[in-house]
């Protein structure tokens, strides 16, 4: 075997160096390639890439200082990437396994016409998961266990009605103009074409109206559990018929006025909570009727959070299992109406408490135009121009708010929570805050804890929150810029549109008398919704905490960490996290575009109104829509 010379070896080193040279060259080539691919996944999904164009370079000045390692965010964030992709996986490509999806969660057989409203969900891009229709059977379930004509003569005979025959809709009301029920009406017409006849009774004020004691609605689940089978397709019956007849006849022969005995007197709690669970706490807790003192807020973890954090987003919003809402929203404390009922009969809503039994279609609001609501054509500039903070502006709305009860209204204190004027005075002052608690013994690891002068300049950096209008009640129409009882706490600012609002990063979005008619627009922008409330509405199975917008409890205790984590503590050299915030944002954009379009809520509404029609038929417990060789 020959020896290799030294001229050799030098040869050989010098090729292997130029091969090197070259693979690192081709890497560097390429690498804007893998990087622009990442960003080509469904949007919402893969923690890494929510938006569909590359990141830009950090824009807060935090970025660049190291942010706290191990934070609770990060563990919360990391679980809704999974429960998304959870979720992805359960999407149907055609009606065959969608159909297979709903009996495996339904137990029955889809309604009739199920294989129009696919191909209707289909020709207009729907992402086909079945969980997105939860809510639904959420609200009609304990219907199996009313009798159908008890059912369709309650509708029939409501005051408040959208009413669908031979594809046309039509409605009866008892003012000239509703324009909330002109929209909903215009939302049903847009599918009525391929419904069934059905009378649609319709909740037209803002507060939930129907509230039945939990062991009646109980009784009723237990009826639907036991009715449930999966009919063989030889006994199916396939079209609505029964139903029509019998509402044609109720049009020429109507019965009188059907009145559900709506309560009018308060307090509101104690009519609520019978329908919460009897183990529930709120079934077990002293019923408050003085609201002048300070809120019952402890300054420590809310209950069932994760170091601090939602984490169970149904559990945060729940009523039934916290107690202490009772005293800290305006529904509970003085809502602007109360009109209440026990009884249970079907009545249409934009939203309502988890213990309400109104059956949800996609808020009026929502369907709108209006740039109010929608925010206009515009969802706001690219996030590395907008502004490093925090804008809320709206009404001190909430309920009726007196001497005797502002300090438990939720938007005051949300308000006086982030104002670095009131936590300066907190900070420097024996006497407690009137309507908040500042976090006690620094339970966040706050960079600059709340009894740090730092706390409050901390604030001053980022938050530009406040009301445009303070609702005194008694109102003084001659003056609405002040109200003597909160004057020496707030200061009104201009309304501001929602397109200005756009131009900063995060957009808290809080209840007003009932959800907000913002959120949706929120949602759609290209800022991030950071989002307390107690309301249901359409669209919850289908969003994401921590992966489409950021929770946080309705004490608000958490809202200064979350604000930490993103924005970070310059003056404290602690980083932020810009750049997840901006994912959460597009991310969250990119999925509305997706699962909360106008087509979207059509694509909800005609499945809603066949399930629904279904209940008022006769032979509903054979009807159907099946398919070859399914049984």
């Amino acid at each position: 075997m020959a020896l290799i010379s030294a001229p050799s070896v030098n040869n050989r080193f010098t090729q292997l160096f130029i091969a090197a040279l070259l693979l690192v060259g081709i890497f560097w080539y390429i690498t804007p390639s893998f990087e622009a691919a990442r960003h080509l996944s469904i949007p919402g999904l893969h923690s890494s890439s929510s938006a569909s164009s590359p990141k830009p370079p950090p824009s807060t000045s935090t970025n660049a200082l190291p942010p706290k390692p191990h934070h609770p965010i990060d563990h919360l964030i990391a679980q809704a990437d999974k429960e998304l992709e959870a979720l992805l996986a359960k999407e149907t490509q055609n009606v065959h396994d969608a159909a297979q999806a709903y009996r495996l969660r339904r137990g029955r057989q889809p309604p009739p016409h199920f294989d129009k409203w696919f191909a209707f969900a289909q020709n207009h891009s729907a992402l086909m998961v079945e969980d997105f229709f939860d809510q639904i059977y959420t609200d009609l379930n304990p219907f199996w266990g009313v009798p159908a004509k008890q059912i369709r003569e309650q509708a029939n005979a409501f005051l408040h009605r959208i009413s669908v025959r031979g594809g046309k809709t039509t409605q009866r009301t008892d003012v000239d103009e509703r324009p909330w029920l002109n929209l909903w009406e215009d939302m049903v017409g847009s599918v009525a074409e391929w419904l069934p006849d059905v009378d649609l009774p319709i909740n037209v004020m803002d507060e939930s109206r129907v509230v039945v004691p939990w062991e009646e609605i109980d009784g009723y689940m237990q009826k639907e559990l036991a009715s449930r089978r999966v009919v063989e397709a030889a006994e199916l019956k396939m079209e609505f018929v029964a139903a029509a007849g019998s509402l044609r006849a109720l049009d020429e022969r109507p019965l009188p006025e059907f009145d559900p005995v709506f309560e009018g007197m308060g307090p509101y709690w104690p009519l609520a909570v019978v329908g919460c669970p009897p183990e529930s706490s709120a079934r077990k807790a002293y019923i408050e009727t003085d609201f002048s003192t300070a809120p019952p807020l402890t300054g420590g973890f809310p209950e069932g959070s994760y170091e601090g954090y939602v984490q169970n987003w149904t559990l945060a919003k729940s009523p039934c299992d916290n107690a202490a809402l009772q005293g800290l929203h305006g529904t509970f404390v003085e809502p602007i109406s109360i009109a209440t009922t026990k009884k249970f009969f079907p009545l249409f809503g934009g939203s309502k408490l988890p213990m309400n039994n109104e059956i949800l279609l996609p808020p009026a609001m929502y369907w709108t135009d209006d740039p109010f609501y929608s925010g206009g054509k515009e969802h706001g500039q690219a996030w590395e121009t907008k502004k490093d903070g925090l804008i809320w502006r709206g009404a001190a709305s909430g309920g009726r708010n007196k001497a005797e009860n502002w300090k438990r209204f939720q938007r005051h204190r949300f308000v006086s929570m982030v104002n670095a004027t009131s936590v300066r005075s907190a900070e420097s002052s024996d006497v407690s805050p009137p309507n908040f608690v500042l976090p006690v013994n620094n339970p966040y690891d706050l960079a600059a804890s709340p009894s740090d002068t730092a706390f409050a300049e901390w604030l001053s950096t980022w938050s530009n929150a406040a009301a445009v209008h303070l609702l005194c009640f008694p109102e003084n129409p001659a003056d609405r810029q002040h109200c003597t009882y909160t004057d020496p706490y707030f200061s009104v600012a201009r309304a501001m549109p929602m397109k200005e609002q756009y131009a900063y990063k995060y957009l808290p979005d809080i209840d007003g008398n009932s959800f907000s008619g913002r959120y949706r627009a929120f949602l759609f922008s290209t800022s991030l919704p950071i989002k307390a409330t107690i309301y249901q509405e359409w669209h919850d199975s289908r969003l994401v905490p921590w992966k489409h917008f950021v929770p946080i409890d309705n004490t608000f205790a958490d809202i200064y960490g979350v604000m930490e984590y993103f924005l970070g503590n310059e003056g404290k050299r602690v980083g932020g996290h810009d750049e997840v915030a901006r994912e959460i944002a597009m991310g969250g954009k990119a999925w509305a575009e997706r699962v909360l379009r106008r087509e979207d809520m059509q694509i909800y509404t005609f499945r809603l109104l066949l399930e629904y029609a279904r209940l008022c038929d006769e032979e509903r417990d054979r009807m159907g829509w099946g398919e070859s060789g399914v049984g």
